[in-house]
């Protein structure tokens, strides 16, 4: 089983897409678990701030190291094995072989810690509480929520038994690194005379083979 901890100030904005679909069917099966933590319960003061104005000037405000300190050491006070993850532009590109990796450690019943930043950034120094870097592009989002998605959603679609056919995550675009899957159709055989390939309705699974092998493609 693997397990999955975000540390966030949008719960709810998680909560939907990962008791929906496949998330949902991973959980109910006992083979991924997501949990929650508030990372304004870690906040300071009586406003629960976690947040500040950068030194040095600048737009924006940065998230603190208290709180998410706090978070993660609540976190790693019940696990100790759990590692961190942050989504950011520093990180190491997220590549379909990235999470088969991570996907893979669910023998292991491995734990993450996935911290969601959100305004400008986050004080530096909360690098040090952190074990993986990650980014999913040459792009800004404004929070970490869905970097967050991104990676749980392409991982635990790759531990066995989570999608339906032996073979789904097999046989599909980047399942060997930067392969293209073929084109693939499916009823009516015919739509608005837009025909599929007779060698698909042949029922020669050699013709097939070949066909598929010759309509892949690499990026």
């Amino acid at each position: 089983m693997l397990k999955f901890t975000l540390i966030t100030l949008f719960e709810d904005a998680l909560k939907p897409y990962l008791g929906t679909s496949m998330m949902w069917k991973a959980a109910d099966k006992g083979l991924a678990k997501f949990d929650f933590v508030n990372l304004r319960d870690f906040g300071l003061g009586p406003h629960k701030s976690v947040d500040d104005t950068p030194y040095g000037g600048g737009d924006g405000m940065l998230l603190r190291p208290e709180p998410l300190f706090a978070a993660v050491e609540s976190v790693k006070s019940k696990d100790k094995t759990a590692k961190v993850l942050l989504p950011t532009p520093k990180g190491a590109l997220w590549t379909e072989n990235e999470a088969r990796k991570f996907a893979q450690s669910a023998d292991e019943n491995a734990h993450y810690i996935i911290i969601c930043p959100h305004y400008e950034g986050y004080d530096e120094r909360i690098l040090s509480l952190v074990d993986y870097q990650f980014s999913l592009g040459n792009y800004i989002l404004t929070g970490g929520e869905l970097p967050a998605l991104v990676l749980i959603d392409s991982v635990v679609r790759l531990i066995p038994g989570v999608l339906g056919g032996e073979t789904s995550a097999l046989v599909e675009s980047f399942s060997d690194g930067d392969n293209l899957e073929y084109p693939q159709y499916t009823k009516p055989a015919d739509f608005r005379g837009m025909k599929v390939p007779d060698v698909l309705l042949s029922g020669n699974h050699g013709e097939i083979a070949k066909w598929r092998a010759s309509h892949s493609g690499h990026i």
